[in-house]
């Protein structure tokens, strides 16, 4: 059997921890067995149907206690200042010191133990965990081991959120750099390339030229084997954004060939 990842082991010693050892056991036979019939997560919530020895399944959910949206914003705001965080994650990794993170605003990801994990079943055992939420336990290692993003889940924020707000604040601060080394604002560099297009540039001439080019030099029919953008190759930028920069930049190549085309029919 392959290593388990550390942060699943983490999640495993809780378990380990707890004394009925038996009843873990009976759990962690079920989640083998295929007993787990049902998972789904319902926000920070997770739902199950387990298949014990009665007819029907059992009911159960399990959650842990989410952070605030403060507290949220400045876990958020940390991850986004250290990219080999959200690089880590994004390859399935949990950063070995990401719990860092949290400790420096006041907080756990991981539970201290299994009175931290509510968990509710309607099966008639009166003991907590019984042996069908010990199976989801199990079940939930597995899912952390695919995904170390659904342990954020259970803390109340998805994968989708977390990277839509790093990707927003490394944004924002990509945008101060620029502000901060050029010494002026958006405002101002408007002015400048305003001033710069109105002295300079004559906008009904800017698209003439004299001489006939080389025609090697310029390929904007669809002849060619390769456009200027497949030549460049993907940007130096998340996928997303990659991907959005070069659909855009189609558009304008696009725009520019149609316009070239009209100036040069008879």
């Amino acid at each position: 059997m392959a290593e388990r990842e550390w942060w699943v082991l983490k999640w495993l010693d809780l378990l380990e921890k707890y004394r009925f050892k038996k009843r873990l056991e009976r759990g962690r036979n079920y989640a083998r067995d295929g007993n787990i019939l049902a998972i789904n997560f319902e926000g920070a919530k997770v739902t199950a149907q387990v298949q014990g020895t009665a007819n029907e399944p059992y009911h159960l959910w399990i959650k842990l206690d989410p952070f605030s949206n403060e507290d949220w914003h400045y876990i958020i705001q940390t991850l986004a200042e250290k990219a080999i965080f959200s690089a880590q994650l994004l390859a399935g990794e949990m950063p070995q010191d990401i719990e860092e993170v949290f400790i420096a605003n006041g907080l756990s990801l991981f539970p201290f133990s299994l009175s931290d994990v509510h968990s509710r079943c309607n099966c008639p055992d009166p003991k907590n965990p019984c042996k069908h939420i010990a199976a989801v336990y199990y079940e939930l290692a597995d899912r952390f081991s695919e995904d170390p993003f659904v342990l954020f889940q259970l803390r109340g924020r998805t994968r989708e959120q977390i990277l839509a707000q790093i990707r927003e604040l490394r944004q924002q601060g990509t945008s101060q750099e620029v502000i901060g080394e050029t010494g002026i604002d958006d405002v101002e560099t408007e002015e400048v390339i305003e001033k710069i297009t109105d002295d300079t540039v004559n906008l009904e001439e800017f698209w003439e030229y004299d001489e006939p080019l080389d025609s090697s030099l310029l390929q904007m029919t669809g002849d060619s084997d390769q456009t200027v953008l497949e030549v460049l190759g993907d940007f130096p930028l998340p996928s997303a954004e990659s991907q959005a920069v070069k659909q855009y930049l189609q558009q304008v190549q696009k725009r520019v060939y149609s316009e070239v085309v009209h100036q040069t029919s008879p």
